[in-house]
């Protein structure tokens, strides 16, 4: 069996979090206020039934907030600058 190599510290690991910018198409009502609680998302946006924001790092937050609701789309695009960790995330919702 051969070694896997060191594992990543913790630091290397916050260090390459990447950011993608995501677009979600919805049957109904995107779930807004859920996933703007979602860890890692920022930069919500909604237009009827399309809601667009950024996930930085894990899309598991972001995923565990659309539970319920029916997805018919969902790009996703990395962005060209990642927020560092921790960062303060600007939120913006536009109402139809």
């Amino acid at each position: 069996m051969a070694a896997l190599g060191p594992l990543p510290r913790l630091t290397s690991m916050t260090e390459e979090l990447q950011a993608q910018r995501v677009e979600v198409g919805f049957v109904g009502t995107p779930p807004i206020r859920a996933i703007e609680r979602a860890s890692g998302v920022s930069e919500v946006e909604v237009d009827g039934a399309a809601l667009r924001c950024v996930v930085l790092g894990s899309f598991q937050p972001f995923l565990e907030a659309l539970r319920g609701h029916e997805v018919i789309s969902l790009t996703s695009t990395p962005t060209r600058a990642a927020r560092p960790a921790g960062s303060s995330a600007t939120r913006r919702r536009q109402e139809a």
